[in-house]
């Protein structure tokens, strides 16, 4: 019989990407500032990624993905979710994606903050 991996249990695929993300952490009422991490891999329902401290499991976290695309090609895209760290070791971290939703830069945000 074959041993089931993660990878093997997960209900979504997962795509393999190196993308910036932006973090911020809330635990017990507290919330941290903004961290930067590295995505390795997403889904619809998950994340992976890496960040310069361990996280503790059961915390929630706000996130924000430097997504790759463009609308119209000029304005950037950015993924923004919310989650639940269910493992931590070290640097990397996964996630259960509570909710999410895509944010366009239009050229009236863009003129707010320059």
């Amino acid at each position: 019989m074959k041993k089931l991996t993660h990878a093997d249990r997960r209900e979504k695929h997962r795509f393999d990407l190196d993308l910036t993300v932006h973090f911020r952490l809330s635990l017990n009422g507290s919330i941290s500032r903004w961290g930067v991490g590295t995505v390795h891999d997403i889904s619809s329902s998950g994340m992976s990624f890496r960040c310069r401290r361990e996280l503790p499991v059961g915390g929630r976290l706000e996130l924000i993905v430097d997504w790759p695309a463009a609308r119209r090609d000029q304005y950037p895209m950015s993924l923004h979710a919310s989650g639940i760290v269910l493992r931590s070791r070290g640097s990397k971290s996964a996630i259960r994606i509570t909710s999410h939703r895509f944010e366009i830069e239009t050229a009236s945000t863009m003129a707010a903050t320059a």
